[in-house]
């Protein structure tokens, strides 16, 4: 872990202070990589080949070169505090990124979520960042993340042999978790849906969201629209399909292997029989004739 020094030697005319971290801490000026398997930011490894065009570090908050502090930024660092009782502090850093194909290139900040001074915590970050790449899959499709609302026109009740237009209505969410206890911001977006019409049928993954007619257009064909083919009552479903991308400690935001499949509450529709007779009796001459309104 990084260790602030307790204490500084005066300060040189250029108001630079001594790093003074162990040497037993961590090298947070380290090249890092991006792993195109995981998405994650990780330290890289001798003579390691990646498509990736760019490099990436993180460097103290108020560095100025490998062996000294900016006096004047210290009382201004993003504190660290520990995040539970008997934790570590973190470690204030910026992350940075170069190009990979200039030698001794010039590093510029990485626009993170916050554009500024972001933590690191726990002992060894570059083990810990892989730890939480291994996992935030499991850790996304575990998340409280709301599906789609589910919607028939019409409903309850719906006509055979008649278009059905049914549609979800999903939303991008946002969560704020700690894993390995990191500060992690993932966002989960909808990208697909598969519906089930409880019939046998079934329609996706699709993009396709669909929305909603007017009473008026009820009846008409849409691309989610569904025609019912027997009478009955019928559980019918959406599943919503979530992709995500995360960043720890307000770092780079990288994508999260894999997605999420979030099914809404079945809803059941009745599709019911519709019959049409022709009579010849004029119901204005003949109020009770059959099929008129006072007829039998």
């Amino acid at each position: 872990m990084l260790t602030p020094p307790t204490t500084f030697a005066a300060a040189n005319s250029d108001e630079r202070v001594s790093a003074g971290y162990q040497q037993s801490g961590i090298d947070v000026s380290a090249n890092w990589i991006r792993d195109l398997q995981s998405g994650e930011i990780v330290p890289a490894p001798p003579n390691h080949v990646v498509d990736d065009p760019n490099q990436y570090k993180a460097d103290l908050q108020c560095q100025v070169d490998d062996d000294a502090l900016d006096k004047k930024c210290l009382p201004g660092q993003v504190q660290c505090p520990p995040r539970e009782s008997g934790g570590s502090s973190g470690t204030p850093v910026i992350w940075k990124v170069a190009p990979k194909s200039i030698s001794n290139p010039t590093w510029t900040d990485w626009k993170s979520g916050n554009n500024g001074p972001s933590c690191l915590y726990e002992q060894k970050p570059e083990d810990l960042l892989p730890r939480i790449a291994a996992r935030i899959t499991n850790d996304f499709r575990a998340l409280p993340i709301k599906p789609a609302d589910l919607t028939a026109q019409p409903s309850p009740h719906t006509l055979l042999g008649a278009e059905t237009n049914i549609y979800a209505d999903a939303i991008e969410q946002q969560f704020a978790v700690t894993i390995l206890g990191q500060q992690v911001h993932i966002e989960a977006t909808p990208v697909e849906y598969t519906y089930t019409y409880g019939d046998g049928k079934s329609l996706g993954p699709t993009p396709v969201a669909g929305g909603p007619l007017s009473q008026e257009e009820w009846g008409q064909k849409t691309r989610t629209s569904y025609v019912y083919q027997q009478t009955g009552d019928f559980p019918l479903s959406v599943t919503t399909t979530f992709r995500g991308t995360y960043s720890v400690n307000g770092g780079p935001n990288l994508p999260i292997p894999g997605t999420g499949q979030f099914a809404s509450p079945s809803q059941k529709v009745s599709v019911w029989r519709s019959i049409t007779r022709n009579y010849a009796d004029n119901c204005i001459v003949n109020p009770r004739g059959e099929g008129c309104p006072g007829g039998p």
